[in-house]
């Protein structure tokens, strides 16, 4: 792979990309879905850096639609079970591509896969640059405060101990404040996303910026004002 694929390949495994293995870890390949109507553009572009690994040109996957009529409840009231109106989408379409399995995925998938879950390992701060971080952020990535210019990584998936692993990484390895954000899931369960606090906005936004895609501008706040309402100036020397 190019060091680009690499890098790249990091922050997708850290978002919502997925390896897997059917050859009990001998080749992986890499498995990525997006939205198609709100990040169609950004999968088609992850295809293309992967274009020379992908099995096929990415496929639409149909949304699931919400039933027509309701189903009844068990006294026939006809009370819904959870499904929503009718006419709406359980599901939205989405973008999917596969990659060839191959050897030269094996590091990846043996650094972040125990027992075919995802897991964050100890020396993830050698894999992560911040081109992977951009495109963590792209997959992963909000907006928490415009004001505030605080943003989050949604790391829902991983314990408190990798999230708080993760932001050692990244307050070490590219100075940027993030600490662990527990969150209550609708289900009751706690899980923790990652806030990067805007007081680490310029040092996020100048790495990230430079990797984002035109499409996924709206998941970054707009720079700050300079006080007075004017553009800074340099001195002349």
């Amino acid at each position: 792979m190019t060091k680009q694929q690499r890098e790249v390949l990091v922050g997708l495994i850290l978002g919502d990309g997925r390896l897997g293995t059917q050859d009990e870890g001998r080749t992986w390949r890499l498995v990525y879905s997006q939205s198609k109507e709100r990040h169609g553009a950004y999968l088609e572009h992850v295809h293309g850096i992967f274009a020379g690994w992908a099995l096929s040109p990415p496929a639409l996957i149909r949304g699931v639609p919400s039933p027509e009529k309701p189903a009844l409840d068990r006294d026939g009231s006809g009370a819904r079970q959870g499904d929503g109106p009718p006419g709406r989408y359980r599901t939205k379409d989405r973008l999917k591509f596969t990659t060839i399995s191959h050897s030269s995925l094996r590091f990846y998938g043996k650094a972040f896969y125990r027992k075919g879950l995802k897991v964050i390992p100890k020396g993830v701060g050698r894999l992560l640059t911040a081109r992977g971080l951009a495109y963590w952020y792209m997959d992963d990535g909000l907006i928490k405060s415009r004001q505030s210019k605080g943003l989050i990584l949604n790391t829902h998936s991983f314990s408190l101990a990798e999230v708080t692993l993760l932001c050692g990484v990244l307050g070490d390895k590219f100075a940027l404040r993030a600490t662990p954000r527990p969150q209550r899931l609708a289900s009751g369960a706690v899980r923790h996303q990652i806030y990067i606090s805007g007081e680490s906005y310029e040092v996020a936004r100048e790495l990230i910026l430079p990797h984002l895609l035109p499409e996924m501008m709206y998941k970054l706040p707009a720079p700050r004002k300079p006080r007075g309402g004017r553009a800074a100036t340099v001195p002349a020397s």
